[in-house]
């Protein structure tokens, strides 16, 4: 009996007889996985067959993504998910694999109304038609977990209603057993594990997943994104109905205007869809990186363009069942990543990379950051048509340049991290739709621009730490160097080159000149610190350093006339 058969048919079978059945279909087809990987990918290779097993590994990856594709999409459940969370590890499967599971969508058939309708009941204790005025037997939208129908409370608003599919926690428990098997097998595999902890991915997924069948705390994040965009006229949060909303029921105001991927439709709404695509990536970066809580599955059946009278629009977010937190040591690594790509400051890259976890221990830093340099120069101000336009030679001329960073991959996504970059990876798609010339790099800038101003005072204190120590190191080197004089006309240094009698008087010349550097630095500082301190209101103080810096430039100036 195929999975799709079983669906429709859930609720007139034994659950235990399906759930072994589902169990044991999902494991086998992962042991021919394994057993393929392991014949191809490790056996051949170790008898000297390496060129035919890298000449026949797209192919083969790629018939295996397929394959699970399609097992996902007839079982649904959680396999759907497995191969959206799959899709955004590029650090660990071949780009082969993540660009086939990319578009697997979270929608199969819907359930029997009938069964829906009793769900509903059970929750509430009544019946349907005692709960709501009306209620549309055919789905809105239909998900592996539930799915969303329409509806009029007895007051009169319209609303949506998410339900639980029947069974979904028995489904959720066999799934993840039988993903736990695998992750068992695939723990023995070095190349997976070197760059990975499966057991902190597996926990991670199972927290996520069981959070999205929690539908109180799903109503909880809409409340919560609900205050945070009150302010905001361009973005529209659902209100949730919380006397119709339990654990497996969600009742929400209804929201479902133009979907953000009707291109046609939006344009005919006198929407600029280049517009669209700038307010969704700016809003999701706010999200990211000031409120460090953000929407994590922005695929198109969860945005929606609203018209507004007389001629504006919002952005309109549905299903909150996954969402994402960034933790305060995150959010500063995530600032400086965008403050550091924004401005192409190289070190300050490397570091985020570092403080978020990115680059595996033992990695060759400064390999990592020469190729960053190059790549940078060879990407920066591209929009997406003209990256993805890149002449393979160019590449393939980077990939020989750095042959030996393109084979270690010296690169993990964290666990905390994954979310986040799944959400990334199907934004930058969405903003590359709607507008083929987006510009990330852009897009960046502005916004990390605002950040960095936002650094003032940290800014500030670190530019006084550098300059404190960097005055106190060259501040010595004259009476260091008069010392060594010294020493050296008492005979006290032994010197291996012949003395010139014109020695002195070129030490005593460098000496100046190092007094006039010294000098020329308190004086660059002191300008600076005083413009600033100026500007931002702090006039008095501003005014002393400014009149500070004006006497060292004379006595610079005098210290060189007497050179």
């Amino acid at each position: 009996m195929e999975a799709r058969d079983i669906n429709s048919t859930l609720t007139t079978v034994k659950p235990a007889r399906y759930l072994r059945a589902r169990y044991t279909r999902v494991t086998r087809f992962f042991a021919t996985i394994v057993i393929s990987v392991l014949f191809w990918d490790v056996i051949l290779r170790r008898i000297g067959l390496r060129r035919l097993s890298r000449r026949t590994a797209e192919r083969r990856y790629r018939n295996a993504a397929i394959r699970f594709r399609a097992l996902a999409t007839r079982l649904g459940g959680v396999w759907i998910k497995v191969g959206q969370f799959l899709s955004a590890r590029l650090d660990i499967l071949p780009e082969t694999i993540t660009s086939e599971l990319a578009g697997l969508q979270d929608e199969v058939d819907p359930e029997p109304f009938e069964a829906m309708r009793k769900m509903v009941e059970e929750e509430f204790g009544i019946s349907l038609e005692e709960r709501f005025a009306d209620f549309d037997p055919h789905p809105l939208a239909s998900a592996s977990l539930g799915q969303v129908h329409r509806a009029r409370l007895p007051s009169g608003e319209a609303v949506v209603v998410k339900v639980q599919r029947p069974d979904i926690h028995d489904l959720i428990q066999v799934d993840l057993a039988a993903l736990t098997r695998v992750i068992g097998w695939l723990k023995r595999y070095p190349p997976i594990t070197r760059r990975a902890n499966l057991d902190a991915l597996m926990a991670e997924f199972s927290r996520t997943l069981w959070e999205e069948v929690d539908y109180l705390a799903e109503a909880e994040n809409a409340r919560r994104f609900g205050e945070m965009f009150r302010d905001d006229p361009k973005v529209r949060i659902p209100e949730v109905y919380g006397d119709y909303t339990t654990v497996r029921v969600l009742t929400l105001e209804d929201v479902y205007f133009t979907k953000i991927t009707d291109y046609a439709a939006v344009e005919a709404l006198g929407v600029e869809l280049a517009e669209v695509a700038e307010r969704l990536f700016h809003t999701y970066l706010w999200q990211i990186f000031v409120v460090g809580f953000f929407h994590a599955d922005p695929h198109p059946g969860n945005l929606f363009v609203e018209p507004i009278e007389p001629d504006g629009w919002r952005l309109v977010f549905v299903d909150f069942g996954m969402v994402g937190q960034i933790t305060p040591e995150m959010k500063q690594g995530m600032r400086d990543l965008v403050i550091a790509v924004g401005t192409r400051d190289m070190d300050r890259l490397m570091q985020s990379y570092q403080r978020l976890g990115f680059i595996l221990p033992g990695a060759d830093l400064e390999r990592i950051r020469q190729a960053e340099a190059v790549l940078f120069d060879r990407v920066w101000g591209k929009s997406m048509r003209e990256l993805v336009r890149t002449h393979p030679q160019e590449m393939r001329q980077f990939a020989k340049e750095f042959r030996d960073v393109m084979y270690e991959m010296p690169f993990q996504v964290p666990e905390d991290m994954i979310f986040l970059g799944r959400c990334v990876a199907i934004l930058a798609g969405m903003c590359t739709g709607l507008d083929s010339e987006f510009n990330l790099f852009e897009g960046l800038q502005p916004f990390a621009e605002q950040l960095l101003s936002e650094e003032g005072g940290e800014w500030l204190n670190e530019l006084f730490r550098i300059l404190i120590e960097q005055a106190r190191a060259l501040s010595t080197l004259p009476t260091r160097m008069e010392s060594t004089l010294e020493k050296i006309e008492r005979g006290e240094i032994l010197v291996t080159m012949k003395v010139t009698p014109d020695l002195e008087q070129q030490l005593k010349t460098l000496t100046r000149s190092i007094d006039r550097v010294v000098g020329a630095i308190f004086f660059a500082a002191l300008s600076l610190i005083g413009s600033v301190l100026y500007v931002s209101g702090e006039r008095l103080l501003g005014a002393v350093a400014l009149g500070m810096a004006l006497l060292l430039m004379g006595w610079v100036v005098l210290r060189g006339g007497r050179g």
